[in-house]
């Protein structure tokens, strides 16, 4: 593909989609004036460019011709939405967003995030109310809340069925995916950035420790690729205060938020060749190593991504919050460390939140994050609460116990995210 063929295919679609005849255009601004004229003189119209990247990708000068189109002719038209789509959004943003020649020209920035889970469930069909929460939970785990990939769940099999079929068979869409869409989103700066993602798939990093295990400096090149990668959906920069100060954390960390690609560099691409050698089988999900590891980090990842539909659930539903991600502590001759899931922080108090999704969860749970309360350093004056939200059978000596201040099971999430 080069950039005559993409005015060739815009100049066919448009052809297809009005009276104009398919013709030949040496430039993008002969292009748009085409479809100018095609376009009613009266009423409201929508004019889509999907895939912007794409069809503007090969011509350095893509941008100038869309501006000046838009100013001398679309601009012009009353009633006329014009719309810019793709998945490669740091392209959009660098030569749109960020292009000082359309400042003040565009009128919403739209990022599409995950579904809620509420309609991921829809996915499941009219079998959604019969089937088991943990084997949607399995599902998700893998998919995230990606509609082209929920759009391939087949109901009538079971969730160990639906993954094996999506991920461990040489033609499953899920184990040919990666591969293919990070050479569709980022071209030829594709190996760059999945080096980068896989070192984020070891744990959440900052951008020192990242550059030192990839054996780099600190430089605004590697800053730049995570950024990308953050508005392509797979990574999340956690940006978050430091509760003792109440200021921006010196380094914020990031982590790969995207849960299918997580999966497959976990699970999938390790056992690629054997599963192109028809080699790689199992009976059930569980017994996969490390299966119950994978899905509380999995599930972690699903409750990070809605965070807002989570605090009325919380008790913060009109408080103003500060900050809301994953906490830190490093260790300190004068502190012990310790690992928040997810710490909340408003004005006057800090809730600090267990994610966990285990088979059968205990009253141990409680022990574990009253250490971790024991370790956290806070401002003097700051109300301390907590959180539990959880997948799978919760301890009836949990709730009654009474350390938690709110206990959230996944169903919540599924019926109100």
């Amino acid at each position: 593909m080069d950039d005559r063929k993409q005015r060739e295919a815009f100049c066919a679609d448009l052809a297809a989609q009005s009276r104009l005849p398919k013709v030949v255009v040496e430039t993008w601004s002969e292009a748009f004036a085409l479809l100018d004229g095609a376009l009613p003189d009266g009423g409201r119209t929508v004019v889509l460019l999907d895939e912007i990247s794409w069809l503007g990708g090969y011509d350095p000068d893509f941008a100038g011709y869309l501006k000046k189109a838009w100013d001398r002719l679309f601009s012009r038209r009353r009633g006329l939405v014009f719309v810019l789509c793709g998945s490669v959004s740091a392209w959009i943003v660098e030569n749109i967003l960020k292009n000082t020649g359309f400042a003040g020209r565009n009128s919403l920035d739209l990022e599409v995030p995950e579904l809620p889970l509420r309609d991921c469930d829809r996915f499941f069909g009219k079998r959604a109310s019969r089937i088991a929460l943990g084997e949607k939970l399995d599902v998700l785990s893998v998919t995230g809340g990606i509609p082209r990939y929920l759009q391939e769940i087949r109901p009538a099999l079971s969730a160990d069925e639906n993954v094996r079929r999506l991920c461990f068979t040489p033609g499953g869409l899920l184990f040919r995916e990666f591969d293919e869409i990070f050479s569709d989103v980022f071209g030829e700066k594709a190996m760059r950035r999945r080096i980068v993602l896989e070192g984020l798939a070891r744990g959440s990093r900052t951008v020192s420790e990242l550059a030192g295990e990839l054996g780099e400096t600190v430089n605004g090149h590697l800053s730049a690729t995570l950024e990308e990668l953050r508005l392509a959906g797979f990574a999340a920069k956690d940006a978050d205060l430091n509760p003792q100060t109440g200021l921006p954390l010196r380094e914020a960390r990031w982590r790969l938020k995207d849960n299918y690609a997580r999966f497959y560099l976990h699970y999938v691409r390790p056992r690629k060749a054997a599963i192109e050698a028809g080699l790689f089988s199992f009976g059930a999900l569980e017994r996969l190593d490390g299966w119950e590891t994978i899905l509380g980090l999995q599930f972690e990842n699903l409750v990070l991504d809605r965070v807002p539909a989570l605090l009325p659930k919380i008790g913060l539903r009109d408080s103003l919050v500060f900050s809301a991600a994953p906490y830190r502590q490093e260790k300190t001759n004068r502190a012990k460390g310790c690992q928040i899931d997810l710490l909340v922080q408003s004005k006057r108090s800090v809730c600090v939140v267990e994610i966990k999704r285990r088979r059968e969860i205990g009253r141990g749970i409680a022990d574990e994050v009253a250490e971790k309360l024991s370790r956290l350093r806070l401002a003097k004056g700051l109300s301390v609460r907590t959180a539990l939200v959880y997948a799978g059978e919760l301890s009836p000596a949990v709730r009654e116990e009474g350390f938690f201040d709110f206990i959230v099971g996944a169903d919540e999430l599924f019926a109100d995210a």
